[in-house]
């Protein structure tokens, strides 16, 4: 069958010939046929819509248009005999809306069709008719209700404008000879279901020279900028990504242009909410050998598939089989454990039928289940039997733009009676506890994939306590969970809500094989589930309960060692099915997997910061004639460590004030960090002019083939006189608040970054100090908003200077550190802090 398709422009086309008129040949026609099955469809909320028309014979319908409709499903469907018992023939002949709620009506007027589909639904079939003429029908099949009711008047009453003005259309086509004939040659107009696009795309055009950019609307929407607003500045744009992500795109930016080849890079999008979501970034610089100055633009996309990514990555990570099907029934989607269970490579599924690649699911009860999925809309599960003698349980969860299949293997024998294809609810007995559950629902797929996502974003130890108790105890209705981690064969806890501490301190150390419940769950690999007190006491004699009456004990294991166990608890006594014992089973991989990566995460921190604690100075000098304090503080996500720094080094009568910025919030950060560091104390005690210092380090760290840039602020006082000469280096500019209370920002000169050019110049600049004078040196994790520019954001930090001087200088830092805190809670970027205060000198002769 040749399918129809709607192109760019809204207009239906085909290259099927048909008659006097093909379908890519008479454009209004189809138009109006798009228009009214998916107003249809929308009206009467059905998941399918067909628009039959007269054929050239006057005998048949034939299918002219559909929408959400499988094409295998028109192949039987596509002529119906207007003389049959089919609803929609009954519509064309009597010229009424032929209304059928569910299954029970259709099965009382219509005992053939429900031979046919005995499967439930809802249909409506109305005529399209115009001036005494009738051309056809309308059908729409919905799920069928619960309540047994279908389409309100409203509804009904939408349908039949909706036909009314298809057929005044047609009407209108047949006098001017434009209308064409149908017959079983045609090939339907299809038509997939409206929905929001999964991925987004926008563009942009980005002038590296002069840091020009366009970007389309929605560009600007995908990250979170209003179109009208948006000022064509690459920075303001920047700032809605995740600052650690800016240097690797910069320099992968470069390499692009520099050599010439397509620019594919991975950006984290700030979402306004604390968290973010990944885009993808492609773009290329355009060939133009006769204007020179496309060599310097950069043109591309940004895709943002939203969640879709970390769903299909926490899908990936369960140990049961699940797959997309396309509303043809063809592999779309198949996860590596699916692989495993069907002993096929993915590659050999995607794009064909489940039947057509396993032959061992060539029976057509099984294609019948798949069609009883598409048709009612509801979720069908049936069992399987694979060869030699094997049974695996599939579950079809359809929805609008296709459908979802999970399949497992059943883990204990299946009675002889029962038969392929067999309805899994109906007629399988429980399985054990240990299983998987027998049907999982949507609402159970749901809380799997919604902790996967969860624990995709939690880094720390903590943090993934933090999100298995945000999503376990709502969803399953427990009031307490405690998590406790293996060390060194011994169980600690790690965190706990609701229970009390007389409960768990009798796990805290619990050697594994003390017979407790969560270490025999844990050294079985075994969930265990207490639905009573009476139970819990008759299996461990003596163990303290408290006011829990339920437990759930659940193993965290990962690569096949325990890590950890998890204590679930509920105050009311709690029965626990076998479809929730195998979802928490599931869970439980997923919390054992997300807690190892955590732990080694924890790990890496604890050296990684105690590398930076060593770098940092300890302890600062103390200078006559001055007071100086400074402070760190690490960002709030990710590693917690960067490359920011603070120094003072006294020199025989001056002292040289330092702070630095390296980009990154890493490792290689503060070991880049550490090189900058000593380079600057070796170039001020060799003597060198202050310019001459951040020029050495700069070639110095060219030298070292930097793949950080970094900023720094460098000054040089001269207690006695006052006179201070500042460097800056792509740093932000200092702060002075006077003794008299005014604060002045010191525009100074300044170099490029750290890491661009060698043989790059920094002026110095020369001021003086007068006695009670505070200089202000700082990094940008002080000042930054995403919502805001440098500008503003630096003015906010004088203001804040002047509001809070005056008093100790320790105080001042500290409330500068508070006002950051309260405007950025969650920032990414960590601080440095350095001020000097002028206490008194000998006046120059």
């Amino acid at each position: 069958m040749i399918e129809g398709s709607v192109s760019a422009n809204g207009m239906a086309s085909s290259s099927y010939p048909l008659g006097a008129a093909g379908v890519g040949e008479a454009p209004e026609r189809d138009d109006a046929l798009v228009r009214a099955v998916i107003h249809a469809v929308e009206v009467t909320g059905a998941h399918t819509g067909s628009v039959f028309l007269l054929s050239a014979d006057h005998r048949s319908l034939v299918v002219a248009a559909s929408c959400g409709s499988p094409p295998s499903l028109l192949t039987g469907w596509r002529r119906i005999p207007v003389s049959s018992r089919i609803p929609v023939a009954e519509a064309y002949r009597s010229g009424r809306m032929v209304h059928l709620a569910g299954a029970e009506e259709t099965m009382r007027r219509f005992p053939q069709l429900s031979i046919a589909l005995p499967y439930p639904f809802g249909s409506a079939s109305v005529p399209v008719r115009a001036g005494g003429r009738t051309f056809g029908a309308i059908a729409v099949v919905w799920t069928a209700r619960r309540d047994g009711t279908g389409l309100s008047r409203a509804q009904r009453r939408q349908l039949r404008s909706t036909a009314d003005r298809l057929g005044t259309v047609l009407a209108g086509l047949r006098a001017r000879g434009g209308l064409g004939e149908y017959d079983e040659r045609t090939a339907p107009v299809l038509v997939p279901l409206p929905s929001s696009p999964m991925i987004r795309v926008g563009l942009f055009d980005w002038n590296l020279g002069t840091g020009a950019l366009t970007a389309d609307d929605e560009l600007c929407a995908i990250l979170g900028i209003e179109p009208r607003e948006f000022d064509g500045r690459a920075a303001t744009l920047a700032a809605r990504v995740e600052p650690a992500d800016l240097p690797g795109f910069r320099s992968a930016a470069r390499a692009a242009v520099e050599e010439g080849h397509v620019l594919a890079h991975g950006l984290r999008i700030l979402d306004g909410r604390g968290g973010h979501r990944l885009v993808e970034l492609w773009g290329r610089v355009p060939e133009s050998p006769h204007d020179p100055e496309a060599s310097c633009h950069l043109v591309g996309a940004v895709l943002d598939s939203g969640s879709g990514m970390a769903a299909v990555a926490a899908i990936e990570r369960l140990a049961d089989g699940f797959f997309a099907l396309s509303p043809d029934g063809r592999i779309a989607y198949a996860n590596h454990s699916l692989e495993d269970l069907l002993r096929v490579r993915q590659d050999e599924l995607l794009g064909r039928r489940p039947w057509e690649v396993l032959p061992w699911l060539a029976d057509p009860v099984y294609e019948d289940r798949y069609r009883a999925a598409v048709v009612s809309q509801q979720p069908v599960s049936f069992l399987v039997r694979r060869p030699p003698d094997e049974w695996l349980v599939f579950s079809l969860h359809p929805g609008a733009q296709g459908m979802t299949g999970w399949a497992s293997r059943v883990r204990q024998p299946v009675p002889a009676d029962i038969g392929p294809g067999t309805p899994v609810a109906e007629e399988v007995p429980p399985i054990s506890p240990a299983a998987p559950p027998a049907v999982p629902r949507v609402g159970a797929l749901y809380r799997v994939l919604s902790l996967g996502s969860a624990l995709t974003e939690a880094v720390t130890a903590h943090e993934v306590f933090d999100a298995v108790a945000d999503q376990l105890l709502p969803a399953f209705g427990g009031q307490k969970l405690a998590i406790a981690v293996v060390e060194e064969r011994r169980l600690h806890l790690l965190a706990q809500r609701g229970y009390s501490k007389r409960f768990l301190a009798r796990f805290e150390g619990t050697p594994l094989h003390a017979r407790l419940p969560v270490t025999d769950a844990l050294t079985s690999g075994a969930p265990l589930f207490v639905e009573s007190r009476e139970q819990l006491r008759a299996m461990y004699p003596g163990i303290m309960v408290g006011h829990t009456n339920s437990w759930a004990f659940l193993p965290l294991i990962a690569s096949n060692r325990p890590v950890g166990g998890c204590m679930l608890g509920f105050d009311d006594v709690h029965r626990f099915p076998d479809e929730e014992r195998g979802v928490l089973t599931a869970l439980s991989g997923l919390i054992g997997q997300a807690l190892e990566r955590a732990r080694l995460y924890d790990a890496e921190f604890a050296l990684a910061r105690g590398l930076q604690d060593a770098l940092l100075p300890h302890r600062l000098p103390s200078v006559p004639g001055l007071r100086v304090t400074g402070r760190y503080l690490p960002g709030t996500r990710g590693m917690e460590i960067g490359g920011d720094w603070y120094d003072v080094i006294p020199t025989g009568d001056d002292v040289s004030l330092i702070v630095g910025d390296v980009e990154g919030h890493n490792v290689p950060a503060a070991a880049a960090m550490g090189q900058l560091r000593s380079a600057m104390r070796a170039f001020v005690a060799a003597g060198h002019r202050p310019g001459e210092v951040v020029a050495g380090t700069n070639r110095l760290h060219m030298d070292l083939d930097p793949a950080l840039l970094a900023s720094c602020c460098y000054a040089r006082l001269h207690p006695r006189s006052g006179i201070v000469r500042i460097v800056r280096a792509g740093h932000l500019p200092p702060l002075l608040r006077l003794s008299d209370g005014h604060t002045r920002i010191l525009d100074v000169p300044g170099g490029p970054l750290l890491g661009i050019d060698a043989a790059a110049h920094f002026p110095e600049s020369e001021l003086r100090l007068a006695p009670g004078s505070v200089l202000v040196l700082y990094t940008d994790g002080l000042i930054e908003r995403r919502d805001s520019d440098i500008g503003s954001d630096v003015e906010r930090l004088r203001a804040s200077l002047a509001r809070l001087g005056g008093g100790r200088l320790d105080d001042l830092a500290d409330g500068l550190l508070r006002d950051a805190c309260q405007v950025l809670p969650d920032r990414a970027d960590d601080i440095a802090l350095l001020l000097t205060e002028l206490t008194e000198y000998a006046p120059p002769r």
